[in-house]
């Protein structure tokens, strides 16, 4: 009873509301206009986010505690000879891969001479500045002897060049681990790829060969200078392919990932304005009708006004309080448009409902108290949903930026429909009730006028007069709308048909059965290469390093931040055992092993291993790249500790496989936190990595969230809480086939997945909610009276959402952008399906499930019953005279 009394206030509100909004037209169109310009001025100066990490990793990352514990033991400085490939550094860095077109040798003597041309090109790249001309030994990384850090490769190759310039054949290069005739081994599996092994690992030949020049950003005139050099090395590999178009190169840079992930936006562009005219044709044809005086088609247009008066609102407010662009703000237009269109499409629905004969502001009135109290909870839902993805409690920052973004955008659509929208149909009102042209607005003639017109005349100024009309035509003024029409005549005597509803649940039990499949092969969204446009430098380098560089995993840095006993037998052993399996590129290894040899020939004390560290070690040529792998920390009484130690390691894995480098990073930080010494592992990649997971979590905890939330509003605001229940139902059903299919049409669950699934819960509570609605509250009739009646009544305006939002998205799916065409896929999905449930799914199986209908009882009377209407006649002498007509 309290359920049916506040529905009845709430209506009430909103009949006034509509009353009060029809008596100030003027004032509630032009006041959203103005708000709408002088914020969204502001957004003519926008600023691009520029770190990807900050908006795709974790803001609480465990990987990050850990870079900056590695960062504080070790920093670059200290690293020298350890900057593989892999193992990306803090600052900038330009790399390429160098392959040929017919899979030849990059190691005979035409292509190894033809690398290190390249690599003394790259070494002589000049970066002009006012004054002077930096070069790649200005901002490089120094070596003990002051000269630059350059990947082991190029002493590799030099060597290989300088034997054979001497024809000595005993330079060989083993795999993955080679020696240089200085007595270093270093680690070649990221730097040589495609490589083809003779017995013991010596290479016969490589397909592939990558270099890396890593470059110093200290401060803010370094870091630029860096930056130019990026750009002048990118166009120094590409001129050089020019001119030797035998070899393949495919170059990167540390902002190729940010400048990828931004063009995004600047490849959509056209195809976003050709999305934008499909759907203001569209929504102004779903809004036209044969009858120039009740067609609507400026009320199409006007609708997409008002979603693009709220975007434009929102996007000035983000940038007024210091939010950035970047290339995810792209869905918003999208969940607008489909939230948004059904609002005024259900609002035009609601007019052809009202009676002609009454006045704008009482028609007005009643479209407000017929459809704003669905249309305040279904934004409230997405309120609801986007609000919790825009608080602090979401971990990664494009997500919560995306959710703030678009809370805010809904919140003032839903502001601007109530008083823009709803003012212009007030005018559009006036309009019909003067019978007006809809788009000309000119007086349309009477039909004898109109006979005398040329026939194409006839044709424009067609119109249905009331007093043409009889009392009983006057309802069904609207029919000639084709999609009532379709509706109405058609598709409900169909859909219910008892022949038809057998296949409808096969093709139920199949959709069930597709997404089940789809649902358990679910993977996470790990490569970073999903979120950039495709014909970028990015995707290039991503797929020739799978491709010739996947053998092992990245270079994991294995760092041990205590003090230990390392003259202890089992100190050493333990260690080694915890980087058992892995392929070990340290000398700290090499010196564990030279240990151990010491224990058992002479015994190893504390005494010895400090005279061995204070006398010996340091001053022995053999082991001085070792002091890069450990920390000092000399005491009062001259003893010698490490305090902290690393080695580097290198798992035998394909890197293809995300979830095997995910398995790995979880077994190891097991084992750190079980194991006898302290130990933590990291690799930059780990930053990315540790966001999926949250991603897994991140659709359920929303959708958990938003079913509460949807329960305990429609708890109070709904009139049967049997709504509830259907409603739950029919997102689950929704959300379960949209991630099942996505799955099997190869979406992986990431960031932009993840959104697109929190809005499917919203839009199918946008679509199907109404249905529902009138379907349970129905009384009296059958089940399938019922279902036609809520078809006829909410099916045109969920027809024309529909139409509009795929016509929108099509152009979205040519777009050259893996983001867009995940956005695609996964909007596209959700529209389909939801409308799959809407006109199918629910039609039929409502018809035989609660609730249930009481039939109306028919009265009993004669069969020939008559009808008896008084009329009043009035005779010519005024005397009244009441007569009786009798009607069979």
């Amino acid at each position: 009873m309290l359920r049916q009394v506040l529905h009845r206030g709430l209506r009430t509100c909103f009949s006034r509301l509509g009353h009060f909004i029809a008596s100030h037209p003027v004032f509630f169109a032009s006041a959203p206009v103005l708000i709408s310009i002088l914020l969204g001025a502001s957004f003519s100066r926008y600023q691009v986010e520029e770190s990807v990490e900050h908006l795709l990793a974790p803001q609480h990352s465990l990987a990050k505690i850990e870079r900056n514990l590695v960062n504080s033991l070790f920093p670059v400085n200290r690293s020298k000879h350890r900057l593989y490939s892999d193992l990306q550094t803090p600052g900038r860095y330009g790399r390429v891969i160098v392959t040929s077109f017919q899979k030849a040798n990059m190691l005979d003597q035409h292509h190894t001479d033809l690398i290190l041309k390249l690599h003394a090109a790259v070494t002589k790249i000049q970066v002009p500045r006012p004054g002077f001309n930096y070069t790649f030994a200005h901002i490089c990384i120094l070596n003990n002897d002051k000269t630059c850090i350059v990947d082991d490769i190029v002493h590799v190759l030099e060597e290989l060049k300088n034997a054979r310039a001497m024809n000595r054949t005993n330079f060989a290069i083993t795999y993955p681990i080679t020696h240089l005739k200085d007595g270093r081994a270093v680690y070649n599996g990221h730097q040589l790829g495609g490589v083809t092994v003779h017995s013991k690992d010596r290479v016969k030949s490589a397909e592939a060969i990558q270099l890396t020049y890593y470059l110093q950003s200290i401060n803010s005139l370094n870091d630029m200078v860096a930056e130019r050099w990026e750009s002048s090395f990118c166009d120094t590999v590409r001129l050089f392919q020019k001119y030797n178009s035998k070899v393949k190169m495919y170059p990167y840079t540390s902002s190729s990932l940010r400048e990828d992930f931004q063009k995004t936006s600047r490849v959509s562009e056209r195809y976003l304005v050709t999305s934008l005219i499909l759907v203001v044709t569209m929504a102004i044809l779903c809004c036209s009708m044969q009858d120039c005086v009740r067609s609507k088609p400026w009320l199409g247009l006007l609708g997409l006004v008002t979603i693009s008066l709220a975007t434009l609102t929102a996007a000035g407010i983000i940038n007024l309080t210091g939010g950035k662009y970047n290339s995810t703000f792209l869905g918003v237009p999208f969940v607008m448009l489909g939230h948004g269109l059904y609002g005024t499409f259900e609002m035009l629905s609601s007019w052809r409902k009202t009676r002609e004969d009454q006045h704008v502001k009482e028609r007005t009135a009643a479209v407000y108290a017929d459809s704003m109290l669905s249309f305040s909870l279904t934004t409230a839902m997405y309120l609801v949903t986007f609000g919790i993805g825009a608080s602090p409690f979401t971990n990664i920052e494009a997500a919560r930026i995306f959710c703030c973004n678009s809370c805010i955008a809904i919140f003032f659509n839903y502001l601007y429909v109530l008083s823009f929208y709803g003012s212009s149909l007030v005018f559009t009102g006036y309009i019909e009730n003067n019978y007006q042209h809809s788009i000309f607005c000119r007086k349309v003639p009477k039909p004898e006028v109109l006979q005398e017109k040329p026939a194409w005349y006839r044709f424009l100024l067609t119109a249905r007069f009331s007093e043409d009309t009889t009392e009983g035509e006057e309802a069904n003024t609207y029919e000639s709308h084709l999609l009532v029409c379709f509706l109405k005549r058609y598709y409900c005597d169909w859909i219910t048909n008892t022949y038809v509803k057998p296949f409808v649940v096969l093709f139920y039990l199949i959709y069930i059965s597709f997404a089940l499949m789809g649902y358990l092969q679910v993977s996470e969204g790990s490569d970073l290469s999903n979120i950039v446009a495709t014909a970028t430098q990015t995707i290039e380098y991503t797929t020739a390093q799978q491709k010739y560089f996947s053998n092992y995993s990245p270079v994991i840095g294995f760092y041990i931040y205590e003090s230990i006993e390392y003259w202890n037998t089992s100190v050493q052993e333990d260690v080694l055992e915890y980087t058992k399996g892995f392929v070990r590129i340290s000398w700290f290894e090499s010196y564990l092993n030279y240990l151990r040899k010491l224990n058992v020939s002479t015994g190893l004390t504390k005494k010895n291993f400090t005279d061995m560290l204070r006398n010996s070690f340091l001053k022995a040529p053999q082991f001085s790249h070792f002091q890069e792998d450990i920390i000092f920390s000399k005491k009062y009484n001259d003893e010698v500790d490490v305090v902290a130690s690393r080695m580097f390691l290198v798992a035998k894995t394909m890197e293809t496989n995300r979830e095997e480098l995910y398995d790995l990073l979880e077994t190891l930080r097991r084992l750190s936190v079980t194991s006898k010494v302290k130990f933590i592992v990291f690799n930059p990649s780990f930053v990315y990595m540790d966001r999926y997971a949250s991603s897994l979590g991140a659709p359920l905890h929303n959708s958990c969230i938003s079913a509460l939330f949807l329960l305990f509003f429609s708890a109070f605001l709904v009139a049967d809480s049997l709504i509830n229940v259907w409603i739950t139902l029919t997102v689950v059903s929704v959300e379960f086939g949209v991630i099942g299919f996505m799955t099997l049409w190869k979406v992986e669950l990431d960031c932009i997945s993840v959104l697109c699934l929190i809005y499917g819960i919203n839009y199918t509570i946008d679509n199907c909610a109404p249905l529902l609605s009138t379907f349970v509250l129905g009384k009296d009739f059958t089940r399938t009276k019922w279902v036609k009646n809520a078809l006829e009544v909410h099916g045109v305006a969920i027809l024309q959402s529909y139409l509009c939002y795929i016509v929108g998205l099509i152009p979205l799916a040519a777009v050259p952008s893996n983001l867009t065409c995940t956005l695609f896929r996964c909007l596209f999905l959700i529209a389909f399906v939801t409308f799959f449930h809407c006109f199918a799914i629910l039609p039929v199986i409502l018809t035989f499930l609660p609730p249930s209908k009481k039939k109306r009882k028919e009265k009993k009377n004669p069969e020939n019953r008559e009808e008896i209407e008084c009329v009043e006649m009035v005779d010519i002498d005024s005397t009244r005279v009441v007569d009786q007509i009798t009607t069979v």
